[in-house]
C-alpha cells in the first residue's frame, strides 16, 4: 500500500518538474524572439533607401514650363558651290563664272528651341539657332500656330538673341530665376525640342558650374555644365529649377558622336537676363573693352619664362603703342592678376571682368612684370563690335 502511494507522488512530482522545464523553454524562445537586434558594428553602414524615394516629383513644375518653351525655324538662302568648282582641268575650259560652274542658291533650315520671357510675345533663344539674321524665323506655338518673329537683337558674345512675335492672349511666361544662387548637383529640367520632338522634357543634376568651352561657341562663357539630356534642337530652350524658374538657356553639348553625352551647357539665367534688357533698351549689349590689348592664358611655360609663380592671371600677348592700355603703362608680357580689387584666375574671366565694367570708368590692375607686382589704371571705354542690332 505505501509503495503504491510513494509510486505515486513519484508520477506527479516528475509531471509536474517536466511541466515546470517545458514552460520555462516556451517562455524561453519566447523573450528571444522579441529582443531588440544587436546594434551594428563601428564603421558598418547602414542600408540605403530605395533610389525612388531619392528623385524629386517634378511633374507639376514641369506641366506649368512647358507651355512657355517654343519651337524655333530659321530658313536661310545658301549658295552651294558646284562640286567641280574646285577642280583647276574643269575651271580651265569652263571659266570661273558662277552660272558655269553649276553653282545654286538652295534654302538651309535650322530648327532649335526658344523660352518665352513676357506675355506680350520676348522670346530669348540661341544667336546660332536663327543664324545670319538675314532669314526668316518663325516661332510654331504649343497649339501648332505658326508666327513670323521679328529679330530684336543677337549678341554673339554669349550666343544669346531675342525674338518678338504678336501673339493674342497673352503667352504663358517663365518666372527668373538667380542662377547666382545655383549649387552643384541641384535638380533641373531640360525643355525643349531635340529632333523636332515638341515640349521633350529631361531630368538631370547641375554637373558644375562657370564652364568655360575656350572660346568655341562664345566669347564671354560663363556655362552651367548638366547632366540632363540636350540633344540638336534643344538649342534656345529652357533649364528650369525645382521651383520652376527659368535659370538657364540651354546652347550647347560636348559631344563625340553628335547625340547627348550627358554633358550640356546653358547660359545661366541672369546673364541671358542682362543681355535681354540691353537688346531691348540699346538694340545692343553695351560691354567695357581695353582697346589695343591682345589677351592669352597664362600656362605653364608662360610662368615659366616670365617669373610667375603659378598660372593663375590674364597675360597680355599682344598690344599696340598707340593704344591708351600702353600709354597707362601696360606692356606685353604683363600677367594680370587682379582686376578691380578681385582676383583674376584666367583669361576667360578677366574678359568676363572686363565686359562687365561700365563704360567711361577706370580699371584698377595689379600685374606681375618680371616678378615684380606692380599697379596700373586703365581706362575702360565702350565695345559692341559683337552685337547685331535689330533689323
Amino acid at each position: 500500500m505505501i509503495r503504491r502511494i510513494l509510486v505515486a507522488i513519484m508520477f506527479v512530482a516528475s509531471g509536474f518538474f517536466g511541466g515546470m522545464v517545458l514552460s520555462g523553454r516556451f517562455h524561453a524562445v519566447d523573450e528571444a524572439r522579441a529582443e531588440p537586434r544587436p546594434a551594428p558594428l563601428p564603421g558598418a553602414q547602414a542600408a540605403a533607401p530605395s533610389a525612388a524615394g531619392l528623385l524629386p516629383d517634378l511633374s507639376g513644375v514641369a506641366s506649368r514650363a512647358v507651355p512657355s518653351v517654343m519651337n524655333i525655324t530659321s530658313l536661310q538662302v545658301v549658295r552651294q558651290n558646284s562640286p567641280f568648282a574646285q577642280d583647276p582641268l574643269f575651271r580651265y575650259f569652263f571659266g570661273d563664272r558662277d552660272d558655269t560652274l553649276g553653282s545654286r542658291n538652295r534654302i538651309s533650315q535650322s530648327l532649335g528651341s526658344g523660352v518665352v520671357v513676357s506675355s506680350d510675345g520676348y522670346i530669348l533663344t540661341n544667336n546660332h539657332v536663327i543664324g545670319d539674321g538675314r532669314g526668316q524665323v518663325s516661332v510654331v506655338l504649343p497649339d501648332k500656330r505658326e508666327l513670323r518673329a521679328k529679330i530684336i537683337g543677337v549678341d554673339e558674345m554669349t550666343d544669346i538673341a531675342l525674338l518678338k512675335i504678336d501673339a493674342h492672349p497673352s503667352l504663358p511666361v517663365l518666372p527668373w530665376g538667380d542662377s547666382s544662387k545655383l549649387k552643384v548637383a541641384e535638380w533641373v529640367l531640360a525643355i525643349g525640342n531635340p529632333y523636332q520632338l515638341n515640349q521633350t522634357v529631361t531630368l538631370g543634376i547641375v554637373s558644375a558650374l562657370g564652364r568655360t568651352l575656350g572660346g568655341n561657341l562664345a566669347t564671354y562663357e560663363d556655362f552651367i555644365q548638366t547632366d540632363a539630356a540636350i540633344n540638336p534642337g534643344n538649342s534656345g530652350g529652357a533649364l528650369v529649377n525645382e521651383r520652376g524658374e527659368l535659370i538657364g538657356i540651354n546652347t550647347a553639348i560636348f559631344s563625340e558622336t553628335g547625340g547627348y553625352q550627358g554633358i550640356g551647357f546653358a547660359v545661366p539665367s541672369n546673364l541671358a537676363r542682362h543681355v535681354m534688357d540691353d537688346l531691348q533698351k540699346y538694340g545692343e549689349v553695351q560691354r567695357g573693352t581695353i582697346p589695343g590689348i591682345m589677351i592669352a592664358p597664362v600656362t605653364t611655360q608662360a610662368a615659366d619664362e616670365l617669373g610667375a609663380p603659378n598660372t593663375r592671371g590674364a597675360l597680355v600677348n599682344q598690344m599696340t603703342r598707340n593704344s591708351d592700355a600702353y600709354a597707362a603703362g601696360l606692356r606685353p608680357g604683363d600677367i594680370i592678376v587682379d582686376f578691380n580689387g578681385r582676383p583674376v584666375e584666367d583669361a576667360s574671366a578677366f574678359m568676363r571682368m572686363l565686359a562687365d565694367s561700365k563704360v567711361g570708368t577706370a580699371a584698377r590692375l595689379i600685374i606681375l612684370r618680371e616678378s615684380r607686382r606692380l599697379e596700373v589704371t586703365v581706362p575702360i571705354t565702350r565695345s559692341s563690335r559683337t552685337t547685331r542690332s535689330a533689323r
